[in-house]
């Protein structure tokens, strides 16, 4: 008797625990039995037990039902454990398929993933695929304000274009952005300038600079599809071919002037070699002369030479002194 009485009791506190964990549950089951996308008790109870909010993804897949998608607890719940945003990934994938998109939950769910921590959304993306949006070029943040191009004549342009993108969904995940987009228009722009023989026809044809960039395909690899390119001012700057022959001719005359400079350096050196060789010349003259005195006290001394050979050449010198200065010619030194 006591055995059936704790065997009673026993069972009646897991009825009564069985009670409350269905009480607790309840509430959400009939509420997703009510919408039309019923979950399972037992589901929710496993959501439960592995910590996932079992409220926000039946509240997710009511709203999914509701708009005609047929997503599964399981897909919703991968997408939430995932640590994606959940409830806009639905919100944007529901919006995509209104407006009769190709967009699928998996799409969706890439998108999302991909794109948290940069500021951009799915909704975003689904969005800018249906409303364009207007991509500034250059960027104004990036300080600049045109874009500059030098055309053949040496006159330079300035353009700030326009350019209207939407979102290509399919290359959304792993496609370049908007900074690819502006520098690739930016290259086209400046490409065209650069073509012109003149800065007057691009004046005159502002709308040549969009056909040709449009025609190089500039959305290849890009997450958009590029819809138009406007040209939304054109300015003339600076005549930039002047200052480079300007500059040109300033660098020919730097250099023509170091060359003579390195002439006149070379000239006034040979010239010091010059004076040098030949005050080696006369220090040898000098050094020959000193040698005649010791060679005529050695003809003296030999007798090869009479003192009156030397005084007879004294005279010679002598009358040849007195002649040169009658003459007024200066005596050689």
């Amino acid at each position: 008797m006591d055995i059936m009485m704790i065997v009673s009791v026993i069972l009646v506190i897991i009825a009564l625990v069985a009670f409350f964990v269905v009480l607790a549950f309840v509430n959400t089951w009939l509420k997703a039995l009510l919408a039309g996308a019923p979950v399972s008790m037992f589901t929710l109870i496993a959501m439960r037990l592995r910590g996932v909010p079992y409220g926000m993804i039946v509240d997710s897949r009511i709203m999914a039902v509701k708009a005609g998608l047929d997503l599964t607890i399981n897909q919703l719940e991968e997408h939430y454990l995932a640590e994606g945003h959940l409830i806009p990934t639905i919100q944007a994938l529901i919006a995509a398929e209104k407006a009769e998109m190709d967009l699928s939950w998996k799409q969706a769910c890439a998108i999302d993933l991909a794109t948290k921590g940069t500021g951009k959304t799915v909704g975003e993306a689904v969005r800018t695929s249906i409303n364009p949006k207007v991509i500034d070029c250059p960027n104004p943040n990036s300080g600049r304000k045109s874009i500059d191009g030098v055309a053949k004549d040496g006159i330079q342009v300035k353009v700030r274009a326009r350019v209207t993108v939407r979102t290509n969904l399919k290359r959304f995940v792993g496609g370049a952005q908007e900074e690819t987009i502006i520098a690739r228009v930016g290259e086209g722009i400046v490409t065209t300038i650069g073509s012109a023989d003149t800065y007057k026809f691009v004046l005159e044809h502002p709308d040549r600079i969009s056909k040709v960039v449009l025609e190089r395909g500039l959305d290849s690899g890009t997450a958009y599809e590029i819809l138009s390119i406007d040209i939304a001012d054109v300015d003339v700057g600076e005549n930039v071919g002047a200052k480079l022959q300007e500059a040109q001719a300033i660098a020919n005359k730097n250099m023509a002037q170091a060359q003579a400079e390195i002439r006149r350096a070379a000239a006034v050196a040979l010239e010091q070699e010059m004076r040098a060789k030949v005050e080696d010349m006369k220090a040898k003259v000098v050094e020959a002369e000193a040698q005649v005195p010791l060679a005529l006290s050695e003809a003296l001394r030999s007798g090869k030479m009479g003192f009156m050979d030397y005084f007879r050449m004294k005279n010679i010198q002598a009358d040849t002194a007195m002649r040169e200065n009658i003459s007024g010619e200066k005596p050689k030194e």
